[in-house]
């Protein structure tokens, strides 16, 4: 089982031709709502890719929260620890251009709420999983003490530091087996240059001489570097026409957990994830973009 402690959003999609300028109004073409969050996403990439998946979550007290729950369970995944809280749910208003580029916007109401006692509370049932998965869309304290608990219990864990924050103390998140960043991310962490691959790489780098164990940068349409202490190597990415880069980096998350759940090398387990996350890209959406592993046919 997996484990994903971490946030939910309700997704507020737009597709534009293009965005308006400053007090300006524009006619947009399409619009969509549905369910989101990094962490959400991440846990429904996994359970549609046949893992069993326990969240540990918190969500408002309005109309989106019984949506939300109610996704979960459609994708099998547990809801034992979604929490209600006194707050709005979490919204992600997301603009996606002709281009398939994407700009969004984070509200994280119930997911400011997340507490290390809400981590401590599912003690029992996380102990009882082979991976962790975490994100920076809940408070900081709760996603260290989440990593405290891990090393404890002997669990790996998996951190998507996104969105990116300057206050992230890399110090206290170097008990991480994977750390998953991408290259802005990977940037503004390390206060270094990431413009060229071989700036990523001497970044990434940095990390795994401070201690971290792997260093995982995803670069979209160029592939991922993997870093560790013995060496680095690279994967490409697959060609395909992309529609909606929307949770494409939440699809690779899922995957790669789910593919280490299930036994793969952690090479093999990167490129199913890179195989996974491109797929999802040619179709709109987040997690309505994710496909079940049994209609997809995996080049490993």
């Amino acid at each position: 089982m997996i484990a994903v402690v971490g946030s939910n959003m309700v997704d507020l999609i737009t597709y534009v031709d293009r965005m308006p300028k400053p007090g300006e109004t524009v006619e947009a073409p399409d619009f969509q709502m549905g369910c989101g969050g990094k962490g959400a996403n991440q846990a429904v990439a996994a359970a549609r890719m046949g893992a069993d998946v326990l969240m540990v979550t918190r969500v408002g007290n309005d109309n989106f929260a019984t949506h939300t729950k109610e996704n979960f369970a459609a994708n099998g995944i547990s809801t034992k620890y979604v929490l209600d809280t006194e707050a709005t749910s979490g919204v992600a208003p997301i603009f996606v251009e002709k281009s398939s580029q994407n700009s969004i916007l984070i509200v994280q109401g119930a997911n400011a709420h997340l507490s290390p006692k809400d981590v401590e509370a599912a003690k029992d049932d996380l102990a009882k999983c082979s991976l962790i998965v975490m994100q920076l869309e809940i408070p900081l304290e709760t996603v260290y003490f989440t990593i405290e608990l891990a090393e404890e219990l002997g669990i790996p864990v998996i951190l998507n530091p996104a969105p990116a924050s300057p206050n992230l103390d890399i110090e206290k998140i170097l008990k991480c087996e994977y750390f998953l960043p991408n290259e802005s991310e990977l940037g503004l962490i390390t206060g270094m240059p990431v413009d060229s691959i071989d700036q990523i790489r001497i970044a990434a780098q940095s990390l795994v001489e401070k201690g971290m164990r792997n260093v995982i940068v995803t670069l979209g349409c160029r592939g991922v570097i993997c870093l560790n202490k013995d060496g680095v190597f690279d994967l490409p990415a697959h060609e395909v026409e992309a529609l909606d880069t929307t949770g494409a980096g939440d699809a690779f998350i899922g995957c790669f957990a789910q593919s280490l759940d299930a036994g793969f090398t952690l090479r093999d387990s990167l490129k199913r994830a890179t195989f996974y996350a491109s797929d999802s890209v040619t179709r709109r959406g987040t997690q309505y973009s994710y496909s079940l592993a049994e209609d997809l046919d995996f080049p490993v």
